[in-house]
């Protein structure tokens, strides 16, 4: 299928606001009309008949006492204006269709943030979207009319448009609150949305002494992004660092996405193994699928490799299931290493297999082992962003909930590093961090050079110099959501998390004490450090995505040469692959941060729509971009095909 822009936020008209209000009272209101109805009879009945102007009064104040809504709507809006906490709640109907429009709720209603809970009688059943109530503790939840018990999460992917006085959200269906001009209730919305949703995040409330335990002296700028030194952002390469801001947006050459080749899968696709050279690999249930990697996408060769153990070899996952969740390529891309998990819902495994792809064998089954004793891994990774193309290649990355390492293929019990212990993590940072239950690595991922990033169940995202793995050089605070994949550029300047509702984008640049431009994977950023950006979809399409819509795998275009930069950004969400250009977001005037709050975010990009839930996105080798295209082409995988996308430049 083809792809799109975002959805902008619609203007919401109050052309319709009177009509539906009427429809509404109609709708809602019971009352006795049998007297109007008779008094009409006669009327009509009579002809030309008129009706005394006494009867008229009558009926005109039995209406009024009736509450009809028969009035102006310029007067119920200024009624309605003056009301505490006053909104318009309007509703988005029609989906991604042509007739999709917003229609009124309710045309003249109030908001409200409630602490709700367990055995609170207006808040029981009134969690999360999925029902959840943290245990034994209360919550904020946002109240709208009678329609809206919300709770107060980043779930709720809300948006503001200042310039509207509005903003918009999901819960059971998306949602928008339009403000009344002529009062001051959308600063005090936003302002209490904030403390809100930090309370129920972190557990603490909102004041100036718990935000400097949670985000630490150094990343203050986090939490108040006007405070931050975002010179940063605007150095696109070392000759432009201290240059100003530009006034307006660049104009950009207009870029589509064309769909060029689309392969059936053999099996079910569990994950992609993208090559730079000759071939790609689809994952999936039984076996690997080989297809061939061109200038315009990837494109199968009738070739797949079945799992096959041989014979005689070491079982060292006999109790694991059977289908690999993680694979890389290594040794010149002749060997992948398959990792599959014990337990269907978890991602640890305590062994891997190594295949040798033009034999189609599993070489050998290695096993997990430290000081003798078992061991599980998480997640595996090559040394650096190149390395899979290296024919001698015989170490990689692991990672589990405690520990970071790499491992050593020549020797069997090889650990070469072992970042710490389980229950003494040393960390650079450590503030708001609970020691008792360790550092809980949940991803990460390896720079040019060798440097690692590695995300964290609590939000915290960790750097790691190519010399050390001992100890964080930089640890950048959480936002209350965890890291479930990261990424970073080949030169480390740049790092990409996701988390299931947004990105969240951080530069690693900054100046030392002698004026020199380092990242920090290899010094102390101490105080220096500019705010993040996030990357969001709009409400409308978070809840168009489909039910399967958190954000997962985000990853940069694929480059491993130094001086070649990054062009894009994509990541799957339900039956979207979203792709954004890295240079807009990276542009400080770029049109989307005009009039925003707090964090930077950006809700320009465009979308790949597919018919099922697609489970991996990913960018080619960029050897494989065109004369005509900025970009490699885009592989888009599903269970059970994969699509390959080219991106086209028009004047």
């Amino acid at each position: 299928m083809g792809a799109a822009n975002s959805r902008e936020g619609l203007e919401l008209s109050d052309s319709d606001d009177y009509d539906e209000r009427q429809s509404e009272g109609e709708e809602d209101e019971d009352y006795d009309t049998s007297e109007e109805q008779q008094d009409e009879e006669q009327r009509s009945h009579g002809g030309r008949e008129t009706t005394p102007s006494s009867a008229l009064d009558d009926v005109e104040s039995r209406l009024k006492a009736l509450k009809l809504k028969y009035s102006t709507p310029a007067s119920v809006s200024a009624s309605a204006s003056q009301k505490k906490n006053a909104v318009k709640l309007y509703r988005h109907v029609g989906g991604g269709t042509t007739d999709s429009k917003w229609k009124t709720a309710e045309g003249a209603t109030t908001y409200c943030f409630v602490k709700s809970g367990n055995g609170d009688e207006d808040g029981e059943g009134e969690g999360d979207e999925d029902g959840e109530e943290e245990e034994g503790g209360k919550f904020w939840e946002l109240r709208v009319g009678s329609k809206i018990r919300a709770r107060v999460s980043t779930d709720l992917q809300l948006k503001m448009f200042p310039e509207q006085l509005r903003v918009d959200f999901v819960w059971n269906g998306v949602w928008a609150m339009k403000f009344f001009e002529k009062n001051n209730y959308y600063n005090m919305f936003v302002s209490e949305f904030n403390d809100c949703l930090f309370e129920n995040v972190h557990g603490v409330e909102p004041t100036d002494q718990n935000k400097l335990k949670v985000y630490g002296k150094d990343f203050m700028g986090w939490h108040n992004p006007d405070a931050a030194d975002d010179t940063m952002w605007d150095a696109v390469d070392d000759e432009l660092i201290g240059s100003k801001t530009p006034s307006s947006t660049p104009s950009r050459i207009k870029q589509d996405l064309l769909e060029e080749f689309e392969e059936v899968a053999n099996t079910g696709i569990q994950s992609l193994a993208l090559g730079a050279l000759d071939n790609s690999f689809l994952v999936g249930n039984d076996g690997i699928q080989v297809v061939k990697n061109f200038r315009h996408g990837i494109h199968g060769k009738g070739v797949c490799v079945k799992f096959d153990r041989g014979t005689g070899s070491r079982n060292v996952n006999s109790s694991s299931n059977s289908t690999p969740k993680k694979a890389i390529l290594m040794r010149g891309e002749t060997n992948m290493m398959l990792m599959s998990p014990v337990l269907e819902n978890k991602p640890h495994a305590r062994g891997l297999h190594q295949l040798d792809i033009e034999t189609g064998k599993i070489v050998t089954e290695w096993k997990f082992e430290k000081d003798g004793a078992d061991i599980s891994m998480r997640d595996i990774t090559n040394d650096n962003k190149g390395a899979q193309l290296d024919p001698s290649g015989s170490t990689f990355l692991g990672l589990d909930d405690n520990r970071l390492c790499q491992w050593d293929m020549r020797d069997r019990r090889g650990m070469v590093q072992d970042i710490a212990s389980a229950n003494s993590p040393v960390l650079h940072w450590n503030q708001g961090h609970q020691f008792s239950r360790g550092t809980n690595f949940q991803c990460f991922a390896s720079t040019g050079d060798g440097s690692i990033v590695v995300g964290s169940l609590d939000g915290k995202i960790r750097l790691y110099s190519k010399t050390s793995m001992r100890q964080a050089k930089t640890a950048f605070p959480g936002l209350g959501s965890s890291i479930t994949h990261v990424d970073v550029t080949y030169d480390g300047k740049w790092v990409l998390g996701t988390t299931d509702t947004y990105l969240i984008l951080i530069c690693t640049l900054f100046s030392d004490k002698d004026g020199r431009t380092k990242t920090g994977f290899s010094g102390r950023m101490g105080n220096r450090v500019s705010a993040p950006r996030l990357l969001k979809l709009t409400p409308v399409d978070a809840h168009m995505a489909g039910a399967n819509n958190k954000f997962h795998g985000a990853q940069f275009s694929w480059v491993t040469e130094e001086g070649k930069q990054e062009r894009h950004i994509v990541v799957t969400a339900g039956k979207f692959s979203v792709i954004w250009n890295f240079e807009q977001v990276k542009n400080s005037a770029h049109e989307c941060y005009r009039n925003q709050q707090g964090l930077k975010s950006c809700y320009c990009y465009k979308i790949v729509l597919k018919d099922e839930s697609i489970v991996d996105s990913r960018f080619m080798h960029e050897k494989f971009a065109v004369s005509d295209s900025p970009e490699a082409p885009l592989v888009v995988a599903t269970p059970m095909k994969v699509t390959s996308f080219s991106i086209s430049n028009k004047q």
